[in-house]
């Protein structure tokens, strides 16, 4: 199931992208995020999507986007979008890009990964932070595996457990900032921000 998202994504991408434009809920994390990022700041979004509506504003407050995205055709409509930034057409897990990043954001993205491809992504964003960078992103409240549903399509979703995410901080240099397990501003996501460590 975790593999059949990239082709879910890329089935609904229009569908998707109308409805996310219209679902603008985690501002208030983007803005603590951004607390860590300077102006001119280098960003990596893990799950971009189509850029709507993380992306556009990260870019409105002066930051550089690289996005990876599964789906080619959110990839095609963010590069439409937003020609002056880059955009990978990639699994996340396989991408390769060159940090150091200010910041990596993947926001409703890696909780559709396993749990231990999860952890490999935390261990992946933790080495292309700069010192002092930010992560934010978002799972489970507890540890499971779960199937959603979405434009009716069954939908998988994942989660380690809490102290488990918390080892693999301590484990690559990452220091907890908050962490909201029912995030009711955001409908309930339960919310993860760190920085790494100087």
């Amino acid at each position: 199931m975790p593999d059949r998202i990239a082709e879910h994504y890329e089935r609904h991408a229009h569908a998707f992208d109308e409805a996310r434009r219209r679902n603008f809920v985690e501002q208030g994390w983007l803005d603590r995020f951004l607390l860590a990022v300077p102006k001119g700041g280098q960003i990596l979004d893990l799950g971009c999507g189509a850029g709507e509506p993380i992306a556009r504003y990260l870019i409105d407050r002066d930051r550089q986007l690289t996005g990876i995205d599964a789906s080619e055709r959110m990839i095609a409509l963010a590069r439409t979008r937003f020609g002056r930034h880059r955009w990978i057409y990639a699994d996340m897990r396989d991408a390769v890009v060159e940090g150091p990043f200010h910041g990596v954001i993947a926001w409703d993205s890696i909780f559709h990964l396993p749990p231990e491809d999860q952890a490999a992504m935390v261990i992946k964003a933790a080495g292309l932070l700069a010192p002092d960078g930010a992560f934010l992103f978002n799972t489970g409240s507890a540890r499971d595996e779960t199937i959603g549903c979405q434009f009716g399509d069954e939908l998988y979703h994942a989660s380690l457990a809490p102290a488990e995410y918390r080892a693999l901080f301590a484990g690559h240099g990452l220091l907890e900032v908050a962490f909201v397990p029912h995030d009711h501003a955001t409908g309930g996501r339960a919310i993860w921000l760190v920085r790494k460590g100087r």
